[in-house]
């Protein structure tokens, strides 16, 4: 016999609220964008204003293939926005809450 020490509601409200299937690979494809200090440093410049590649690798200091490739995976990843301006694409975050999960990162870190 099978000792639990949960009981059955409690055991139902885990297997209920912990993600699988589309949800988890969703979930860890999201996550997975943090996990990369090049794309961190994007984000939270791109978190302040929107820019081009130029600019993202002049300030950044990082060379603009880094950059170029780098935004091709946030922008696929839903992270980013395109605006073509004449021959000029910028880049902002796609979202305020990429810049919140940043923040809450830096927050649970107690900076």
């Amino acid at each position: 016999m099978e000792l639990l020490l949960l009981d059955r509601r409690t055991q139902g409200m885990v297997e209920d609220y912990v993600p699988g299937g589309e949800l988890l690979t969703s979930l860890v494809r999201f996550f997975s964008v943090f996990s990369d200090g090049t794309r961190l440093r994007i984000l939270s410049a791109l978190a302040i204003s929107e820019m081009c590649v130029t600019d993202l690798s002049r300030v950044l200091r990082i060379n603009q293939t880094t950059v170029s490739h780098q935004l091709r995976f946030l922008k696929d990843a839903g992270m980013v926005r395109t605006e073509r301006h004449g021959k000029v694409i910028f880049y902002a975050l796609f979202h305020d809450i990429v810049n919140d999960v940043l923040l809450k990162g830096v927050e649970f870190l107690g900076y």
